[in-house]
């Protein structure tokens, strides 16, 4: 991962002198989208979580703590609550500092650490950055039905690694969100067939775009900017203020090209099952 620019303990580093937007809109943004695919846990208030039943960690999880301190934490109830299922605790900026070493007394496991990145929507990217879609053959396109949702959640889960198993649960989940309103899925669309996906959420005046992914026989040709530009553009006509992700390494470099500046981190830990 390249130069994230942040302390241990997720706070912010040397580049968030230079952050645009409201940070703490950009993490209700991502807090908004997560809670999407699950319902709240019953282990308290001290923790945003959700849980989806999907056997997949990208899909139950905690997304922040809450309270002043972390040590209010009832870990043990938390645990309780993902029994059998597959899960993450999203540790950033949002969460007390001393939620990453708490986690570890308490036999947490730090997974990864995966750069925030934040660029303000006020200037169009460089053209440059987008190969012309005519030259290639590619459209991005808004789904707008239930065949095309469900090509759309196949092509993204089979890039995740997710089984084929979960792909109708994962789709109703998708049609059934209660916050459908705010959300965009786009769609790259080459001969006809979904070659890549992205989904943009715009609430709390953020554009936070989440599953950008590219089938593999059609990576390095374009699709990941074609998609980050779509992506931008929906954050303009909806009225945003900025655009934030959470980027891979193998995406970082991709959305640096496109302006996008790395303002923190979240941490993702994990339990023994």
């Amino acid at each position: 991962m390249s130069q994230i620019s942040t302390s241990k303990n997720g706070t912010r580093g040397a580049e968030a002198s230079r952050e645009p937007g409201d940070m703490a809109s950009v993490f209700a943004n991502f807090r908004q989208y997560l809670m999407g695919w699950g319902t709240q846990g019953r282990a308290g208030n001290t923790v945003d979580q959700f849980r989806s039943g999907l056997a997949a960690p990208q899909f139950n999880g905690v997304v922040r703590v809450r309270s002043v301190s972390a040590e209010g934490v009832d870990v043990a109830a938390v645990r309780k609550e993902f029994a059998n299922v597959p899960w993450w605790w999203w540790v950033g900026p949002d969460s007390p500092e001393d939620t990453a070493g708490f986690l570890r007394r308490r036999g947490g496991r730090e997974l990864t650490a995966l750069p925030v990145m934040v660029r303000t929507l006020d200037e169009p990217a460089d053209p440059g950055t987008v190969p012309h879609a005519t030259h290639t053959g590619l459209r991005v396109e808004p789904v707008r039905d239930d065949e095309r949702l469900a090509e759309f959640v196949r092509t993204y889960r089979a890039s995740m690694g997710v089984e084929p198993g979960l792909e109708a649960e994962m789709t109703r989940i998708e049609s059934g969100r209660e916050d459908n309103a705010d959300i965009i899925r786009l769609a790259a669309v080459r001969n006809g067939r979904v070659v890549g996906t992205t989904v943009v959420i715009t609430a709390h005046g953020v554009a936070g775009i989440f599953l950008v992914h590219v089938t593999e026989a059609h990576r390095r040709r374009g699709v990941g900017a074609a998609l980050t530009e779509a992506a931008l553009q929906v954050g303009r006509q909806r009225g945003m203020r900025c655009a934030a992700l959470v980027a891979s390494p193998a995406g970082e470099p991709l959305y640096r090209r496109f302006g996008f500046t790395t303002t923190s981190e979240y941490r993702l830990f994990g339990f023994p099952a």
